[in-house]
């Protein structure tokens, strides 16, 4: 592995999305025959969208996800090599088991259906990284460990000793979520003992609102989800719980914790602990400067015409690192998270829109417009330099907010 490679690890599948004529009813019946048209396949999950958006941008990226030995496998394995044969050079092949995959139903006028199988992301385990997968990253991004047995089995002991090794090897950790059906095993567990043992080898947390909330206020979850809906949690929460929430994160450990907001963008969150920085700078010397430490704010998105929010905040998160892999300032990191993001929604899947990182550079300097906040952020300051707003708990924090 070159050095300087990030490592897009974790949940993989394959996504199938049989296609519907606008003449169909879209009433699903037992015994009822549905015409259909051609099957759209595509690679899904965290390894799928964040690794295939990193390549698009230009780094050196390895997938480190596990697929059975069947034909879905095999066809998850084709799309990666495609895009590049070394991308799968750290893929796990199961012997006998099934390859993850997601039937999605994606009718006119009705909500999406989601039948998924977890496959052997339920059997990647910790023991399966060796020390030749860490040699000579940069970065090790795991994502999606709800959808993974193993990672929340035992309160998360396999999710920490991966990213323990990972930091042990002085290797730049980044963790992702996904919201569980609350009906399942893995909607039941106690995220918050997970997340105890999990983020204190966790440098960047990445999770969305919607899961942060679920994990850390599953009251408040589920009465803002009564009061706003599933879609529009955003309208129910403000900066000072951004600050909250974040805060909790934060005092179990992640050096940052960075909130994606879907159209509002990413609240960024980070700790004041100057040792945790000092540790950090071997990796990534830009993480010294104080203008990384005890910060809260807010970059908003960018302005586009959206085709489809699939793969959305995967894309942000490979903005983010693929930030940080350039050694970006603070600014110019979350401006790359939010731009990548909004260029993934132009498109209608989660990575064709994904362009270079030199184009990303080109748009961004020819004056790309922001989308206005619509967050209450009382007491907050915009800052015209950085495109940012800083929340009260930001110790560079300036004017107030109108």
């Amino acid at each position: 592995m070159r050095r300087g490679t990030i490592i897009a690890a974790g949940h993989c599948c394959l996504d199938i999305f049989p296609t519907f004529g606008t003449g169909s009813d879209g009433t699903l019946i037992p015994g009822k025959l549905i015409d259909v048209g051609p099957a759209v396949l595509a690679p899904g999950g965290s390894v799928s969208n964040v690794g295939l958006a990193l390549h698009h941008l230009g780094a050196s990226v390895r997938l480190l996800g596990k697929v059975g030995d069947d034909q879905f496998g095999r066809l998850l394995l084709g799309y990666y090599s495609r895009a590049d044969p070394g991308l799968v050079e750290g893929m796990l092949i199961g012997p006998g088991e099934t390859t993850s995959y997601s039937i999605v139903i994606s009718q006119p006028g009705h909500d999406r259906i989601f039948l998924h199988c977890p496959g052997a992301n339920h059997t990647f385990s910790a023991a399966e990284i060796t020390r030749q997968d860490l040699a000579g990253a940069a970065i090790f991004h795991f994502g999606y460990p709800p959808l993974m047995r193993r990672m929340y089995e035992q309160e998360g002991a396999e999710l920490a000793e991966i990213l323990g090794a990972a930091k042990r090897h002085g290797v730049f950790t980044s963790l992702d979520m996904a919201r569980p059906d609350p009906l399942s095993e893995a909607g039941n567990v106690d995220w918050q003992v997970i997340l105890k043992r999990a983020l204190p080898y966790t440098d960047a947390f990445l999770p969305s609102l919607d899961e942060l909330l679920y994990m850390l206020d599953r009251e408040r979850y589920a009465r803002l989800r009564h009061q706003y809906g599933d879609d529009h949690l955003i309208d129910g929460i403000d900066g000072a719980l951004l600050e909250d929430l974040v805060g909790q994160l934060l005092s179990l450990g992640a050096a940052m914790v960075a909130v994606k907001l879907g159209d509002q963008g990413l609240y960024l969150g980070t700790t004041a602990d100057t040792s945790r920085w000092e540790a950090l700078a071997s990796t990534f010397p830009t993480l010294a400067a104080a203008e990384w430490h005890d910060r809260s704010v807010v970059a908003p998105c960018f302005r586009v015409e959206v085709a489809g929010t699939t793969g959305s905040g995967d894309a942000t998160i490979a903005g983010f690192l693929m930030g940080l892999h350039r050694r970006g300032t603070l600014a110019e990191t979350l401006e790359a998270a939010v731009a990548v993001g909004a260029c993934s929604v132009e498109r209608v899947d989660a990575t064709s829109g994904i362009p270079t990182w030199e184009e990303v550079q080109m748009r961004l300097a020819a004056g790309w417009p922001q989308v206005p906040v619509r967050i209450g952020l009382p007491a907050w300051t915009y800052s015209a330099a950085t495109g940012t707003w800083q929340g009260p708990g930001d110790r560079r924090s300036g004017a107030p907010h109108q």
